[in-house]
């Protein structure tokens, strides 16, 4: 499908639009440029969307390539593929392009590691991507909607794109009076279907956002504050009743073994590059970015991309080789 927004090469991302519309048909010249330097334009195809705060077991990614292993599959693979089966087991067999790991971050992933993974991770996506579909299906039918008919609510935080040029956001569905269910976001993370992934300082779309990520990083010692409030705070509470209800991905028969995210720096043979807050503490230190999991609960885990960890140390952070 088109999209209207995409990265035709990494690292450039660029947009696709017609004239905007007006009752399905494009208006005038006249209408769509307001003035000199402002035109309005409806997307010229599909926009992808990502949720928030949230990280669903993958159902299909690209996989390495391995010199001594020319049939690997091209392109993006399915879990259940068996060659997946086999690169889970040993994704550090020669042969492989290079993945420099700290031993302490190889011995913690080697202990998830194994013919099962693969299985263990394809078995709960499956579930996760029919939770959601479940879900908006759900809402259409509440509302007395169609398929045609049905709208959905977007709340940014600071950052409106990924890299992948998808838009970052909380969804939910258009509803114009009060009170709205929660965002799919939480439902998802409260039925444990998706783990939480909260990546700074997109961490609540639901206040008034400062007008440049400085002004939004917090002081040292003040994780702990920002992390019991708003969106961040609900999200942490839902994720820690999943887990103790034994829900989804934290069923403790068949708990999700290798984290999405986990997942994917394996498979692109990159090691992880953002660095961690503790949000369960008041500490003034951002751990290296291949230390996240001294931090045992995944949703007291507050990511710091790389080029935002200046903007810490100049607040007062310790930053690993800052």
């Amino acid at each position: 499908m088109a999209k209207a927004i995409e990265q035709p090469v990494p690292g450039i991302t660029v947009g696709h639009a017609m004239i905007a519309r007006s009752k399905g048909a494009p208006q005038s010249i006249t209408q769509m440029v307001h003035d000199g330097d402002t035109v309005n334009v409806a997307a010229d195809g599909n926009f992808g969307v990502r949720l928030l705060g949230v990280d669903a077991p993958e159902v299909s990614f690209e996989l390495p390539r391995n010199t001594g292993r020319p049939d690997v599959p091209k392109g993006f693979v399915k879990i259940t593929n068996p060659a997946w089966t086999v690169f889970l087991a040993d994704p550090f067999e020669a042969g492989y392009p290079p993945l420099s790991l700290r031993p302490a971050l190889h011995n913690h992933l080697s202990t998830r590691l194994d013919e099962q993974t693969a299985a263990n991770h394809a078995a709960h996506a499956g579930p996760s991507t029919e939770a959601l579909r479940a879900m908006i299906a759900a809402d259409i039918t509440e509302q007395g909607l169609t398929p045609e008919t049905f709208r959905l609510r977007m709340a940014f935080a600071h950052e409106i794109l990924d890299r992948y040029g998808r838009l970052l956001c909380y969804v939910n569905r258009e509803q114009p009076t009060a009170p709205r269910p929660p965002y799919y976001n939480e439902r998802l993370l409260a039925a444990g279907h998706v783990m939480p992934y909260f990546i700074w300082p997109n961490v609540d779309p639901f206040v008034k956002q400062q007008s440049t990520p400085a002004l939004a990083v917090p002081a040292p010692g003040g994780a702990l504050e920002l992390a019991s409030k708003g969106a961040l705070g609900r999200a942490r509470e839902a994720v820690r009743q999943a887990r103790t209800g034994g829900l989804g991905l934290w069923n403790p028969a068949d708990p999700l073994r290798l984290f999405p995210f986990e997942l994917r720096y394996l498979a692109q043979r990159r090691a992880p590059d953002r660095f961690v807050v503790d949000l369960s503490d008041e500490g003034s230190e951002l751990l290296h970015p291949q230390s996240y999991f001294r931090i045992p609960n995944p949703e007291d885990r507050l990511f710091v991309n790389a080029e935002h960890a200046p903007l810490f140390a100049e607040k007062g952070w310790s930053v690993p080789g800052l």
